[in-house]
């Protein structure tokens, strides 16, 4: 789940996260066979696979797991062929969101996603409605240190943007970029909360209101728990205190 809330939206949904620990790692673990059969099992070459690894990694998925997945993605190992299949809508509001999924069944996984829509007052659209409103960014979070030193290692290394969100830093990067930004913030000792690629929205829906932003949310994850959902992006901008009360 992403939006301009993002990073304090996840902090507030890892309790529930935590519970629902083994449908995250199928997600994950779904993430990483696909990287490695589009681009190979090679984490070195492969610059989305070794995104993915790291992400789970981060997320305490066994080493041996993960490489079972790559193994999988390269044929090496029998497995469920998956395709990547993303959708556009609008949640209450008008809050424009994607949704990222990987499926065996696309006939089954629109039908859910666009039930989940009408279900929960929001709307799919044509494809191309709200992609626009997105770009794709590399995002890394670095949990404390020096503002002033975070800066400077990660200007060098690349990152093009820096928030702070409490005592964490949030950078945002090329894509391509991603895995340096990583490795140079590590090697300057820093802490990585986490580092994923992210549709980031280059606007924002501000919902003060704390019944119309709980609509949104609850939107959001009903679509975000269904299993082939990798990932839902969303451009609110809702209240920190609102979030509490809702994952609370």
């Amino acid at each position: 789940m992403s939006g301009h809330s993002k990073w304090a939206t996840t902090k507030y949904r890892k309790g529930a996260q935590d519970k629902a620990r083994a449908k995250l790692f199928a997600k994950l673990i779904r993430q990483v066979e696909v990287a490695a059969r589009e681009g190979g099992g090679d984490i070195n070459a492969n610059a989305t696979l070794r995104t993915m690894y790291q992400k789970a990694r981060d997320a305490s998925v066994p080493s041996d797991t993960i490489e079972r997945a790559i193994k999988r993605g390269t044929g090496e190992l029998e497995g469920v062929r998956y395709e990547a299949v993303n959708y556009e809508g609008y949640a209450p509001s008008g809050v424009a969101v994607i949704v990222e999924t990987l499926t065996d069944n696309r006939n089954r996984t629109g039908a859910d996603v666009r039930n989940l829509f009408s279900k929960n007052g929001g709307s799919l659209a044509e494809p191309g409605a709200v992609s626009w409103q997105f770009e794709r960014k590399g995002v890394v979070v670095v949990h404390g240190g020096d503002e002033e030193r975070v800066m400077e290692v990660a200007t060098e290394a690349g990152a093009e943007d820096m928030t702070q969100d409490g005592e964490s830093f949030v950078l945002t990067c090329a894509p391509g970029d991603l895995s340096a930004l990583r490795a140079a913030l590590e090697a300057a000792g820093l802490a990585i909360d986490s580092s994923d690629l992210s549709l980031e929205p280059s606007s924002t829906v501000s919902i003060a209101d704390e019944g119309e932003a709980k609509k949104v949310l609850r939107l959001i994850e009903a679509i975000d728990d269904h299993d082939d959902v990798q990932a839902v992006h969303a451009n609110y901008d809702i209240p920190e205190e609102v979030l509490a009360g809702f994952y609370g």
